[in-house]
């Protein structure tokens, strides 16, 4: 399993923390494309880069990954007797009529979807928490004419943070056993994209059993885990040297259901990690989404 360690420049940040190094849990989905890789999260006032050889090892800039395969959870094509149900979802049909859950409420996670399904670069590589990132802050630039920082509340500022930097810590995990990470409310903390949204007001929740229970909606940001055991460890406060996490961050697009109308998993957009096949229960332990109100 993938280990992650993560030391932050924290550049601005540094203005409470100076000289102290904030361990990020990130998860662990790059592509494996042997190809030599610069990699930036979309994390403003934050030096996080790294640069990816072509050879086996992880030369280490800033700070350092060591990437999993990840070979263990993939599966074959699912039987074709699953199709995807979805009114934006075009690359797969249905014979039947979509459910009430086809059509996104938001406008933002609309255009997300149809952002998705007009590219003609479904899978640009990279790392999951940056494509799904820029698909999000791009449809809500497209909807509302600025960046989604403009429109972050106020109280997501803390006496060390700013909105910003809050929303980023949460969006990217950033967990630590410091006062920093655990200044952040527990209820968001760990469930990525999802939280970070939510916390900002921006959609709703929806947890495993909602998600298996077909509450999401076309364009949700999810955040899940392979573990539940590691995902309590980073809501707590985790130190990365001691923890082997693995967890994922994409788009929902739509459900893939059998004949019998049930669900049976996932169609997903990210990098081109898993995205090739419907994502389905026991791939992770733990889910977390976020339908979009805006």
């Amino acid at each position: 399993m993938t280990r992650i360690l993560v030391s932050i420049g924290l550049g601005k940040f540094c203005k409470y923390f100076r000289g102290i190094a904030i361990g990020l849990v990130l998860n662990g989905c790059v592509s494996t494309q042997k190809v030599q890789q610069k990699i930036t999260l979309a994390v403003p006032e934050e030096n996080l880069e790294q640069e990816r050889p072509s050879s086996n090892q992880t030369k280490l800039s800033a700070w350092s990954y060591v990437f999993d395969d990840h070979n263990y959870i993939n599966l074959p094509e699912v039987e074709k007797s699953l199709k995807a149900i979805g009114t934006l979802d075009t690359l797969v049909q249905a014979d039947d009529a979509p459910p009430a859950d086809a059509t996104p409420k938001s406008l933002v996670a609309q255009r997300i979807v149809e952002n998705y399904i007009k590219s003609e670069n479904k899978e640009p590589n990279g790392h999951c928490l940056t494509v799904s990132k820029t698909r999000f802050e791009k449809a809500y630039k497209e909807i509302h004419g600025h960046s989604v920082y403009q429109d972050l509340p106020d109280y997501m500022g803390t006496k060390r943070y700013t909105p910003k930097q809050v929303y980023n810590l949460l969006y990217v995990s950033a967990s630590d056993t410091k006062r920093g990470w655990r200044s952040l409310p527990e209820a968001y903390r760990g469930k990525g994209n999802a939280g970070a949204v939510a916390y900002a007001g921006m959609g709703t929740l929806v947890d495993t059993k909602g998600v298996w229970a077909g509450e999401l909606q076309p364009g949700a940001l999810m955040q899940v885990w392979r573990f539940k055991e590691d995902y309590e460890k980073v809501v707590k406060g985790a130190d990365v040297k001691k923890l082997d996490p693995y967890g994922h961050s994409f788009i929902f697009i739509a459900y893939v259901r059998n004949e019998k109308n049930e669900i049976e998993g996932l169609k997903i957009a990210d990098q081109g990690f898993q995205s090739y096949r419907p994502l389905v229960p026991r791939d992770y332990e733990v889910w977390w989404g976020v339908n979009l109100n805006i």
